[in-house]
């Protein structure tokens, strides 16, 4: 552990205790009876050994007596990273799974994001969907909103309100004959696109973005994407859509875009595809179409329980991996029955095994591994890495303080077990009571008071 002087302000929380956390070449690290500290700014600014406390105490200027000492069944985590979220889709979650992906969103998707250009309805489910996710300890997502730009600026204002990190797209789509008062012109989706970045960029919120959001291919004309692409680019923007989640809608892009070899070709032609594009699914991605997304920095959201929920695929998210495209995981609400990052986790686990149970040479993704994907990787997919995604002196504090065995929680403990099996316990029975605290960029935004749902 280094110590290192990189605070940009004076330390107003320490913190001694197990911290466990991914890097790029350890999937995972125990620090045990560490020392963090958090600047002003909500940076950390120390991490050290307990033993130096004294130390450390001059160095920086605290109390040793105000130290926060985590108990012994507790540990920080980074915060977990919802890479793919409908936002617009929560009130149903937990429901209408019973259709493949393309009849499901004509019969229950589009008819609900409809309703959204009511704002009262829209502030009743935004401010459910971000209380429930930061309660499941997301501290960053990334939002798909509804073509309304009024409403998608009010999810931006609500996920700044209650201090989740965000990326917020309002939806482009010029194409839908099921709803068909659910989709734009081509010029209104380039105006209020242009009007919704304009106007959430003005609020000038800390740790909420707008996103670029074509819905996906078979939802836009080439004109839009065409125009969707400049935008980004112009704007130096992220980016995110759908990409082969199903065979049928494979079958579908190929007759809309007959000209494109394949469904990579045609976010790529018109410039949708960057270092700061996210793309959820891939199920049925090629080898050649990975190495696109590796040469262009593109990334990819695996979201296993839509995957399986709507019959669309399973992932191989080892070839992904072993292809060195960044990934990170996604709940995929309502698709997603659930808004939690820890049912990702298994989610993610139980995909990889399927995949060696048809392959016994199949190499199984790790627990380990998956966390990562859940914390660190979110950060790489999102190009968020430099600031969130685990404990590194200058990042972002966002994370969570675990209680494995708080009181009325899911996890018996019979006896004392090291941090390692303790997290993964955690990742394999724990839920949102043993999230005692969660931070964001320093800021303790679980528990609160205006957090408590309604």
């Amino acid at each position: 552990m280094a110590n290192s002087e990189g605070s940009s302000g004076p330390v107003t929380h320490v913190f001694r205790g197990t911290f466990i956390h991914s890097t790029p070449e350890t999937a995972l690290q125990v620090l045990e009876d560490a020392l963090l500290g958090v600047d002003t700014a909500g940076k950390i600014s120390f991490i050290g050994k307990g033993e130096n406390l004294l130390e450390l105490s001059q160095k920086f200027g605290f109390n040793p007596s105000d130290v926060n000492q985590l108990a012994q069944h507790e540990f920080f985590m980074p915060g977990m990273i919802d890479t793919h979220i409908h936002a617009s889709q929560y009130s149903y979650a937990g429901t209408a799974l019973d259709m493949p992906l393309l009849q499901w969103l004509n019969t229950y998707t589009f008819p609900v994001e409809s309703h959204f250009k009511d704002l009262e309805f829209a502030k009743k489910v935004y401010t459910q969907v971000v209380k429930r996710t930061l309660r499941n300890g997301t501290t960053t997502a990334c939002y798909f909103a509804t073509i309304h730009t009024d409403a998608s600026l009010l999810l931006g204002q609500i996920a700044n309100d209650f201090g989740q990190r965000a990326l917020v797209g309002k939806v482009c789509m010029d194409r839908n004959n099921s709803v068909k008062h659910y989709r734009e012109t081509v010029q209104e989706s380039v105006d209020e696109t242009h009007r919704f970045i304009k106007e959430l960029l003005n609020k000038k919120y800390p740790l909420v973005k707008p996103v670029v959001t074509p819905r996906f291919a078979p939802s836009c004309t080439e004109a839009l994407l065409e125009q969707l692409g400049t935008i980004a680019k112009n704007n130096n923007l992220h980016i995110q859509s759908h990409i082969s989640e199903n065979i049928d809608e494979l079958k579908l892009v190929k007759e809309l875009f007959p000209d494109s070899e394949t469904y990579t070709d045609i976010y790529h032609k018109f410039n949708l595809l960057t270092d700061k594009t996210i793309m959820a699914h891939g199920c049925h991605l090629s080898d050649k179409e990975l190495t696109v997304f590796r040469e262009t920095g593109t990334s990819l959201s695996h979201c296993p329980n839509s995957n399986v929920s709507l019959c669309s695929g399973i992932l191989d998210a080892r070839n992904v991996l072993n292809h060195k495209v960044k990934l990170g995981l996604g709940t995929d609400v309502a698709g997603g029955y659930s808004s939690s990052i820890l049912d990702a986790v298994r989610r993610t686990l139980d995909a990889s095994k399927v995949l060696t149970i048809q392959n016994p040479q199949h190499q199984t993704l790790t627990f380990e591994e998956v966390f990562r994907l859940a914390t660190l990787g979110g950060s790489q997919a999102l190009s968020l890495d430099d600031q969130i995604g685990n404990f590194e002196i200058g990042k972002d504090f966002d994370a969570l303080r675990v209680n494995v065995a708080a009181r009325g929680g899911p996890i018996d403990l019979v006896q004392c077990k090291e941090p390692k099996i303790l997290l993964e316990k955690f990742l394999n029975l724990g839920d949102d009571r043993n999230i005692v605290e969660v931070f964001v960029a320093g800021r303790k935004v679980v528990p609160c008071e205006d957090l408590a749902l309604e």
